[in-house]
């Protein structure tokens, strides 16, 4: 461990120098513990097989490279209890001017004709559902990296917060709700989310037809994807429930179950995405359909990034009566993935903020946009004035 101001300093000194680094602090209840990897040389990693051990940082299209900071070629801190003290909460400004009224406008109309068109094509037999994505821009005063991502720690502390810096990527920052997988030795865990609303004091809501079919389409979408992976087995598949994420609320279903090996877990991974809460239905279809009419790249808003194949090391009991067996200690592979939602890129003082919304039969244009725009609230919180 290390102090504070040492650990973010790190930070600092690792992006000025370009070099890669990750921050991050998992959503675990009652420890408020931010890990970093800084990347001690600057040669390029991407993911060959997904046997690679490191932080992995996938985009939404599959078939882009996704890029790695492995473990060994790097320098791990740890710091317990990061204060917020000092965290001015206007420190960043939405200049919303009369030119950034008219973008807003004209995005509005760009991403309601965009839905429109997914409508169409879902009423004509060609996907069940499809994902639309679409990004701000916003202009901050004090885009300073480290600085955001402290505020974003303060802010979200029941999501998987992070900062990621590498010379191929870019500068991202983002708070995500949602797991794509978690994985230790032969067992593994997943979640079907979908369904969006405000949050607004209580966890037991109402959910419309619409949202329900949503979600129900994501979890079915999992199940089989899985049931068509050799070797795998689910246990446990939980009820569907509302589920907290910042200011929004999400309909949550959990998935528990078990590989024949952890040579599967590269096969489970490219399984499961992208999932259906940020593509669509049947998959394939519903991808080439986002990648040929989306305005934006998406880049990777809605991939997926975390600790990929981490080998922890267990010792058996110190008592004396083992003392015999203090030579052998269990060493095991454990992942932990995340949907990267809720996300920005920053760039020349600007902030490039992602979000998106599942369409499907019974969808508004109108309302989708709306969607949008109250999902954007939960990024642009820690920019907004």
């Amino acid at each position: 461990m290390i102090n504070e101001t040492d650990f973010y300093q790190k930070l600092k000194s690792q992006l000025e120098k370009g070099l890669p680094f990750v921050a991050y602090r998992k959503p675990v209840e009652n420890k408020n513990t931010v890990k970093a990897l800084l990347q001690n040389n600057s040669e390029i990693f991407t993911i060959k097989d997904l046997s690679e051990s490191g932080f992995v940082f996938a985009p939404f299209n599959p078939e882009k490279p996704s890029y790695i900071i492995p473990f060994e070629d790097s320098e791990i801190y740890e710091v317990d209890n990061i204060s917020t003290e000092g965290i001015d909460s206007e420190l960043y400004e939405y200049l919303a001017t009369g030119t950034d009224f008219e973008y807003m406008e004209e995005d509005q109309k760009i991403h309601e004709n965009l839905v429109q068109k997914g409508i169409d094509r879902i009423k004509a037999g060609d996907f069940k559902k499809v994902v639309l994505a679409r990004s701000e821009k916003v202009q901050v005063y004090d885009p300073d990296p480290v600085r955001i991502f402290k505020k974003l720690l303060n802010k979200y502390s029941q999501a998987f917060v992070y900062i990621w810096f590498h010379p191929e990527t870019g500068c991202w920052l983002g708070a995500t709700p949602e797991t794509l997988l978690n994985a230790e030795r032969n067992r593994f865990k997943t979640m079907a989310l979908a369904g969006t609303q405000l949050f607004k004091g209580e966890e037991d809501v109402e959910w419309d037809k619409k949202e329900v079919e949503e979600q129900l389409f994501v979890t079915d979408y999992i199940l089989e994807s899985l049931d068509k992976i050799g070797d795998i087995k689910t246990t446990h598949v939980s009820e569907p429930y509302s589920a907290k994420a910042g200011n929004l609320l999400h309909i949550r279903t959990d998935i528990t179950g078990s590989l024949a090996s952890p040579e599967k877990l590269g096969e489970l991974i490219r399984t499961l995405h992208p999932t259906p809460a940020v593509c669509g239905l049947p998959k394939h279809t519903a991808l080439q359909f986002i990648l040929g009419n989306e305005k934006k790249s998406r880049e990777f808003y809605s991939g997926y990034l975390g600790e990929l194949n981490m080998k922890t090391e267990t010792r058996r009991s110190s008592n004396t009566r083992n003392q015999e067996n203090q030579q052998f200690a269990a060493v095991t592979s454990k992942t932990e993935l995340y949907v990267n939602l809720r996300c920005m890129k920053l760039k020349e003082g600007n902030a490039r903020v992602f979000i998106g919304g599942g369409i499907t039969k019974d969808s508004n244009a109108a309302d989708e946009w709306m969607e949008t725009v109250n999902k954007s609230q939960t990024m642009k919180a820690v920019l907004v004035k």
